[in-house]
């Protein structure tokens, strides 16, 4: 696969993560609290909404959308994201989520642009994290007005960074062997 349909996979996979979490936080845990979210454990009496682990992963795709890509198709599949997050969220949600989103993808694309040449790991994992902080602290702000699921939302999105840096470290040697330079 060409390194350009790499990036159209990553694109349609970061596209996807919003309607997923919009369904997983209503449908999905191992307890759902009525007219609440659907939460999950992500540590040892620490849960989370279940929507936190494609929100984590949507960061990761990203970086690998504009790696491949390039930052205009980054900043396209941001704006495209937030519209989308925007219609698929319940109502009572739309501003919180459409907003968590956008804002929570500038910064990690802030963070990640300067730092992508000097590797993807480092690049992809300051980036995430600098992401879901913010993420969580605007959604849990504006959704509830409080940030009682700060730390399991932050634990939560980071499980799945953590899990998808062996294949970042992968997608980097890769590249490297085939002296391909990041877009």
């Amino acid at each position: 696969m060409s390194r350009r349909w790499e990036g159209y996979v990553y694109l349609l996979a970061f596209g996807l993560c919003v309607p997923a979490s919009n369904w997983l936080i209503g449908n999905v845990g191992t307890v759902c609290v009525p007219d609440g979210p659907c939460m999950i454990p992500v540590a040892p009496g620490l849960m989370a909404p279940s929507a936190v682990i494609t929100v984590g992963l949507a960061l990761v795709l990203r970086d690998l959308v504009q790696r491949r890509l390039g930052k205009w198709w980054s900043v396209g599949a941001i704006l495209a994201g937030a519209v989308l997050s925007a219609a698929v969220a319940p109502p009572a949600l739309v501003l919180a989520s459409a907003t968590a989103f956008l804002v929570s993808e500038l910064a990690d694309f802030a963070v990640y642009t300067p730092l992508a040449r000097r590797g993807l790991v480092l690049a992809v994992f300051a980036s995430s994290i600098v992401g879901l902080v913010v993420d969580s602290v605007i959604f849990l702000s504006l959704a509830f007005g409080n940030l009682d699921f700060l730390l399991g939302q932050v634990v939560g999105k980071a499980w799945m960074v953590v899990l998808a840096l062996p294949l970042m470290r992968w997608i980097e040697m890769r590249d490297r062997r085939a002296g391909v330079q990041p877009a």
